[in-house]
């Protein structure tokens, strides 16, 4: 295929040919205006609803759990503009991948007009797709999505070795002891929900989880580090399902004493923020002293007060020497 060589001449300024060779450069110019506007006070309220998402809502963190604030988002008609500034910024990322990437590896290849069409289309949805899976991806971090991952991971994590190392019977005592402090906070809090002074419930609960935290590490050292230590067969057979050996007691201590430990350490903190925000509720307001003026009118009418007070009650008041002359 001969390749058509470029008209020297410039197109019409407007024309279809113009806009076509030069839309990167005027779309580029059109997103700057609104760049540029951020920088001066004047312009920056109306160039922000261009930039920026306005339908946001900020959950502030909650008492009853260790959460931090998250910001959520509405819709709204100000939304289209932020859809066309991001549209303008689109076609220029469009452009670039286009003219630095996909035309050098067309020239390359030299591909067939229905090719060339498709490899472009194909080059720029796979930008567009990779683009979007990392920018969702980055959303779905920066939400309440990583703690309940933590969250799962962790029961599953515990529960499937207790299920693969045949520790059925400790694992399942655990899990009861664990569940059932659990279930004393979740009805805490739904008592909590329809009644904002019910706390009686937070705080069995408090006493309770530490409890369950020294059983659990107790019976786990009891049961792995006393009882496995001392059995007679401690051979590794994975056909007879026996890992009665130091090295797994040893993982399997550490994966307990870690994740309590963790739990001490979310439920401490925990706790010493909602005593720091208890303290600030209940600390008293700070009394202004009065603001003693040094002027000259305010020294006479301190000291006729003070005279007046004590001619009053003293013997050598005016009255009392009249008294005294009759």
């Amino acid at each position: 295929m001969a390749i058509r060589k470029k008209s020297t001449k410039n197109p019409p300024v407007l024309s279809h040919e113009f806009i076509l060779q030069n839309h990167a450069d005027i779309v580029s110019c059109v997103a700057m205006v609104f760049l540029l506007g951020l920088m001066f006070e004047i312009t920056a309220k109306a160039s922000i609803i261009f930039v920026t998402l306005q339908y946001n809502v900020t959950l502030p963190a909650t008492e009853e759990q260790d959460t931090e604030s998250a910001s959520l988002y509405y819709y709204g008609v100000k939304d289209l503009a932020t859809v066309f500034f991001y549209m303008l910024v689109a076609v220029i990322i469009h452009a670039i991948i286009q003219e630095y990437v996909l035309d050098k590896i067309n020239r390359r290849m030299h591909f067939s007009k229905t090719k060339h069409s498709k490899f472009n289309e194909s080059g720029q949805l796979s930008a567009f797709y990779l683009f979007s899976c990392i920018w969702g991806t980055f959303i779905l971090i920066s939400e309440d999505i990583p703690r309940q991952l933590v969250y799962i991971g962790l029961y599953l994590f515990h529960i499937a070795g207790a299920y693969l190392l045949n520790l059925n019977h400790l694992g399942l005592i655990l899990l009861v002891l664990h569940y059932f402090v659990e279930f004393l906070f979740h009805i805490s809090r739904l008592f909590y929900f329809s009644d904002e002074k019910y706390q009686k419930g937070f705080s069995l609960w408090a006493v309770l989880f530490v409890l369950g935290r020294l059983l659990t590490l107790i019976l786990s050292v009891l049961t792995v580090g006393f009882g496995l230590a001392r059995a007679e067969n401690q051979k590794f057979d994975l056909s007879a399902g026996n890992f009665n050996v130091l090295a797994v007691r040893i993982a399997v201590l550490a994966s307990i004493c870690i994740t309590q430990a963790f739990m001490m350490w979310k439920f401490i903190n925990f706790q010493l923020r909602r005593w720091r925000e208890h303290s600030a509720a209940q600390a008293p307001a700070v009394k202004k002293k009065p603001t003693v003026t040094k002027g000259r009118s305010s020294r006479k009418g301190t000291e006729n007060g003070v005279n007046g007070t004590v001619t009053s009650n003293g013997a050598d008041s005016p009255r009392n020497r009249k008294d005294k002359s009759s």
